[in-house]
């Protein structure tokens, strides 16, 4: 079912966590140990000096059955990483899919109370875990590494996790908001599509509308929740087009909104007429691009998330975890379709260098 949103377009508060840049206000030590982590994160891999007795033991829970390739080169990036750092591990994955397998998820999260790992990595988009979550911070027994997400939840100000970790969803939304600013000097007619109702969708649709409705004779003519799904991204965007015929663009929150929503202009004939982006810059996205589908996005230098999280298991294994910063938050590039090949082929190569 599609959630069509109010005119008003909004989609939840921002009030149960901090901004990052309002965290390193509150926290001004950890503006340090970042930039050091930052350069550890870029820089090459140093081994693990102390011996190990056994391997530790790592669950990996992720949204990862969607378009976008982002979860499995987190993966494939922080197993290559861990290698390079000769640490000895055992690792357990799930994969479900974005935004509504809550209850699987939340079933893989009890195993790892029962029978704790010693490090469990997950993504926090649905509320409904936050208190098993800090249930298992705790404990004591896991250190828990936070995926896709980069601002530190008030209710855990006590015991944070070990690290959240990836690429801050209102800076990417900032980036692109103000190429729709520069594409649209004199304003623009909009639509937002956002996820699902929940910390993404609250922080790259929130925050995009709030800076678009600052934009000078820019209306939003509609937005709705469509789970990160291809197939409701296509079925909103047709119900948009058949309702708006000045529809200038469609703001899409992640890559498989916006494959969908480049399904529906193909099928209408408005490709190239109604603008759309991507969010990330994974390969699907980047294709898309040099077909001329998508008019440009933000990508990720994807791999350091997966290489953060590497380091800092390292530095806990090595008795340095006062080194590990609460946020790792790596860089965007935007790539439209004016970037050459070689500048592209550059980016791939640094985003990509664990996981292609």
């Amino acid at each position: 079912m599609l959630i069509k949103l109010p005119s008003s377009g909004y989609a939840q508060s921002t009030q149960e966590y901090w901004l990052l840049n309002k965290y390193l206000e509150m926290h001004p030590d950890q503006v340090a140990i970042s930039e050091q982590f930052f350069e550890q994160v870029r820089g090459p891999a140093s081994t693990l000096s102390k011996k190990q007795t056994t391997p530790i033991q790592i669950l990996i829970v992720y949204p990862g059955l969607q378009f976008s390739d982002y979860w499995r080169r987190s993966i494939a990036s922080f197993e290559g990483r861990m290698k390079e750092l000769n640490i000895s591990y055992e690792l357990s994955s799930h994969f479900t899919k974005a935004g509504t397998e809550v209850a699987l998820q939340g079933k893989l999260l009890g195993q790892s109370v029962n029978n704790p790992p010693d490090f469990l990595v997950f993504t926090l988009d649905a509320t409904r875990h936050k208190g098993m979550i800090d249930r298992i911070i705790s404990a004591g027994k896991t250190r828990v590494l936070l995926q896709n997400i980069t601002s530190p939840i008030k209710a855990f100000e006590k015991k944070q996790p070990l690290l959240y970790v990836g690429f801050d969803h209102g800076v990417g939304a900032q980036i692109l908001a103000n190429r729709y600013k520069r594409e649209y000097p004199d304003g623009a007619n909009y639509a937002i599509l956002y996820g699902t109702q929940g910390y993404v969708s609250s922080l790259r649709g929130g925050v995009f509308h709030r800076v678009m409705s600052q934009h000078k004779s820019s209306r939003l003519l509609g937005s709705y929740y469509v789970d990160f799904n291809r197939e409701k991204a296509y079925r909103a965007t047709m119900e948009l087009l058949a309702e708006n015929a000045d529809l200038d663009f469609i703001y899409a929150c992640s890559t498989d909104i916006a494959i969908g929503v480049i399904d529906a202009l193909k099928e209408t004939g408005r490709l190239g007429k109604v603008k759309v982006n991507g969010w990330g810059g994974g390969s699907s996205e980047l294709a898309a691009i040099s077909r001329g589908e998508m008019d440009f996005t933000v990508m990720r230098m994807n791999d350091d998330n997966g290489v953060a999280m590497a380091e800092a298991i390292k530095l806990v294994l090595a008795g340095k975890e006062k080194r590990v910063p609460t946020v790792f938050s790596g860089d965007f590039k935007v790539v439209d379709q004016s970037t050459t090949s070689e500048q592209l082929l550059i980016w791939k190569k640094d985003a990509f260098r664990y996981s292609n």
